[in-house]
């Protein structure tokens, strides 16, 4: 219960609670910038011309000694070394006849020669459903999702989302209301024009203008009799390509023009920057146009993409204002993840916060390493300690406790829904979830590569009981959900949307979807003696049937080949290849995991929401994790000595001018949330009362980070939002911090457990002062001392009060609602 008689006491710990100090900020000057020319490139590094219609924009880039990138291509000459083969018209080149020569560029002084080829100079390529006319309905928007690609259409009118099933938009365009949407005898009247340049009443407006390439394509299509593709002839686009790469423009207004070429199975390349729909996911700071055009806006970051047939590409721009200053100090860098990060602040003009206090590192390490805080002698003895490598002592010395196990355990038991059903038929028993949980825990703690681990998982056969690891494909029996679940938790893929349609802002079209699940269609299960336990194992039969068509489809690796599997546990295929150095997304993925729990937000964040569409904050120090965890043969523990010894993980939390609206390039330390097993089990250890809880499953005095079952809680695990593990989504764990959890620590079981602990009690009793049993309340549970101010203020409180043990009670009480407490900074 409160004591109410002592309202100050309740005061304090509200503003405890509510507040945390905020340092003044540190002025930065910044010298002029240099604007000198240090290098300059050209987009795209060939071409190619294989028909009359054919043509290649080319885009001139300069890079400024700052990292300011320009447009210079309307600066730039252009001209064709041997004219007879092809002419440029500005910066588009367009071929004359067959042959090879060079593109020259000249610009600031500078020669570049491209490569130039040209074939079919003088064939027209023929018109093609696929090829032409199917980008051009989703350039124009007629096939999203808030037009005719909607569920049910618009206005009569169906196509398939994004273009996913170009069969069927065919049959619709040209059998369906028969010689209205298509008008052989008189093209410019056919519905379907008429309609897209809005010459006759339409919902959308107008979609196409009259006489542009999008116009003009439709056209030459209806007038050529509205010709199918033989679809064992007609080629598929391999990949898109965008250029420029990466974009720092300088000042609001400043332009960038993009360039877009596709690739094609049957060797040929086109220029579809015209025919390309793009995006930008910062329209404040970069918007783009139609045509691929970026225009410079506040300063900030973007990204913007292209999209084409089934794929999307994209390039991130940085904007900054004009002449913007950076008086970069002279930084130490303890190893490749703080150059890293430096490179892109230094492109930001921003600087890192400054390191932060011996004392608050040692707290920051324990609560992240193993899920505890320093005892009062630990931190007296780290203080003290003069070695200038103590805090990478520290880490080592973390990394080698069991706590770590334990905190990793629960971290991938979340990730495999490790939880029990009380209906053993859809799901799994308590015995095999403890099972489960322990096979992982033994995994972990004999410092089992995480490849091997996932391999383990993804092949297992069995028995639940005899052999834990099978309970992965017992926990989810619905082969479309398992297909995702693997997705997601390995690769960090949400690939729900290639179910129905190709993904949107992703690579992933349908065929890769039921390609991917071919992988889990012949898993077989069975119940055991035992009606508890089920046997896994592999069927030999069942296929994965695309619901475009019911094909059967091979299975096929996402984003990779399509495996020999005949006479084959396709699982044992698939676990090789997933948990690899072939598969580029599984390490990178794991890395992301990793430093997002010691930062609070991944470097692509979501974890589990890696696309296009949602880039990494610093993509190249995701790939140097990622190099370096496979290096490391997937000891993950090597990965997270890297981050903590990073001088990036021991940055202070307080900003300066330059990077306090940062909140995604970890230029400081992020104020975080004691997660809730955490909490719960520091509270209870700072209170001395851990030997009072009971879990399921567990002996007495057990700590949350230990429950094996997701199911099993507590009004304060829920309150504080403990992961219920019904699905994978990293979003079960909730970190916010809300009113109820402010308000159950005031009222909840604090108070009870500060007075079952009886710290302050024993600690009168061995003749320490008021002040000493303070200064070691502080120190146990913020790991620092109290200011003048603060102690000042207690004295107060003791001298109001001859309660004395009350009065210290209050305070610890007081310390444990405080901010400072519940968060780790």
């Amino acid at each position: 219960m409160l004591n109410f008689k002592k309202p100050i006491h309740f005061l304090t710990a509200l503003a405890l609670f509510f507040c945390l100090p905020v340092a003044s900020h540190a002025a930065t000057k910044s010298p002029a910038t240099s604007h000198k020319i240090v290098d300059i490139q050209v987009f795209p590094k060939d071409v190619s011309l294989f028909s009359s219609r054919d043509s290649q924009s080319i885009i001139v880039q300069a890079v400024r000694a700052d990292g300011v990138t320009l447009d210079v291509t309307s600066k730039a000459r252009f001209s064709i070394l041997d004219s007879a083969i092809a002419k440029a018209s500005g910066n588009v080149i367009r071929g004359v006849k067959d042959g090879a020569t060079k593109i020259r560029i000249q610009y600031a002084g500078r020669k570049f020669d491209l490569p130039l080829k040209v074939s079919g100079a003088t064939k027209d390529r023929p018109i093609s459903f696929r090829l032409d006319v199917m980008p051009v309905l989703t350039k124009a928007g007629c096939n999203t999702g808030s037009c005719h690609g909607a569920a049910r259409g618009k206005d009569g009118f169906h196509l398939s989302l994004f273009g996913y099933d170009p069969a069927r938009d065919y049959n619709d365009i040209t059998r369906q209301l028969s010689g209205r949407r298509i008008n052989l005898a008189l093209p410019h009247e056919s519905l379907l024009i008429e309609k897209g340049i809005g010459a006759v009443n339409h919902t959308g407006g107008e979609k196409i203008k009259k006489g542009s390439p999008l116009y003009k394509t439709l056209v030459r299509w209806i007038e050529a009799g509205a010709p199918n593709d033989d679809v064992s002839k007609v080629a598929k686009v391999n990949r898109i390509e965008i250029y420029p790469k990466s974009m720092v423009l300088e000042g609001a207004g400043a332009k960038q023009q993009l360039t877009v070429r596709a690739v094609y199975s049957d060797g040929t390349n086109r220029d579809i920057t015209s025919r390309a729909s793009f995006i930008t996911n910062n329209e404040r700071s970069a918007a783009i146009s139609e045509t691929g055009a970026i225009t410079a806006g506040v300063r900030g970051e973007a990204f913007v993409m292209a999209r084409f047939d089934a794929f999307t590409v994209g390039s991130p721009v940085i904007v900054l204002p004009k002449n913007a200053k950076l008086d970069w100090p002279n930084i130490p860098e303890n190893n490749y993840v703080d150059k890293l990060i430096n490179a892109k602040l230094k492109k930001l003009r921003m600087t890192p916060s400054e390191l932060c206090s011996d004392r608050i590192f040692i707290r920051r390490a324990y609560l992240d390493i193993i899920g505890k805080v320093p005892t009062p002698e630990a931190f007296q003895k780290f203080i003290a300690d003069k070695d200038p490598k103590k805090r990478d002592k520290l880490v080592d010395e973390l990394l080698g406790r069991k706590e770590f196990v334990e905190m990793w355990v629960m971290k991938f038991a979340e990730l495999l829904q490790i939880r029990s059903d009380g209906n053993v038929n859809r799901g799994i028993s308590y015995k095999a979830t403890v099972l489960y949980y322990n096979w992982l825990q033994e995994q972990i703690a004999n410092n089992v590569p995480m490849n091997k681990i996932v391999q383990q998982l993804l092949s297992s056969k069995g028995g639940t009981f005899s052999n834990p690891a099978s309970n992965f494909y017992q926990i989810e029996r619905d082969n479309l959900k398992v297909t995702e679940n693997v997705a997601q938790v390995f690769m960090g893929m949400r690939i729900q949307c290639a179910q129905c349609h190709n993904h949107p802002f992703d690579r992933w079209t349908m065929d890769d979807y039921y390609g991917f699940m071919a992988f889990f269609t012949q898993i077989g299960r069975k119940r055991a003696e035992d009606p508890r336990e089920t046997i896994v194992y592999n069927r030999g039969s069942g296929n994965s049937v695309h619901p475009v068509g019911r094909r059967v489809m091979a299975p096929k690796f996402l984003g990779g080949v399509a495996p020999d599997t005949k006479g084959k546990d396709r699982r044992e295929v698939l676990a090789q290849w997933l948990a690899s150095p072939k598969n580029p997304f599984f390490a990178r993925n794991l890395s992301n995991i990793v430093w997002a729990h010691f930062f609070g937000r991944g470097i692509v964040e979501p974890v589990d929401d890696v696309r296009i569409s949602n880039p990494p904050s610093n993509g190249p120090l995701l790939d140097a994790l990622a190099q370096r965890f496979t290096s490391y043969n997937y000891d993950f523990k090597k990965l997270v000595r890297d981050i903590c010894t990073s001088r990036t993980y021991q940055l202070s939390t307080r900003a300066n001018p330059s990077n306090e609206l940062d909140h995604r390039n970890f230029s400081r330390s992020a104020v975080r949330r004691i997660r809730a097993e955490v909490l719960y089990d520091v509270i209870s250890s700072v209170t001395n009362t851990a030997n009072n809880n009971k879990f399921r499953g567990l002996p007495r005095g057990a700590r949350a980070v230990q429950i094996a079952d997701g199911r099993t809680s507590t009004y304060f695990l829920t309150t504080f939002g403990r992961a219920t593990r019904e699905t994978v989504c990293s979003c079960e764990v909730k970190m916010e911090p809300n009113l109820s959890q402010a308000l159950h620590l005031i009222n909840g079981s604090v108070q009870a457990k500060i007075a079952q602990g009886g710290v302050v009690a024993k600690l009168l009793a061995t003749k320490k002062s008021p002040k000493q049993i303070v200064d070691y309340l502080y120190m146990h549970l913020l790991s620092r001392k109290p200011s003048k101010k603060e102690m000042d203020r207690f004295n107060k409180f003791l001298a109001e009060d001859k309660n004395t043990r009350q009065v210290l009670e209050d305070i610890f009480w007081a310390l444990v609602n405080s901010k400072e407490f519940i968060f780790n900074h």
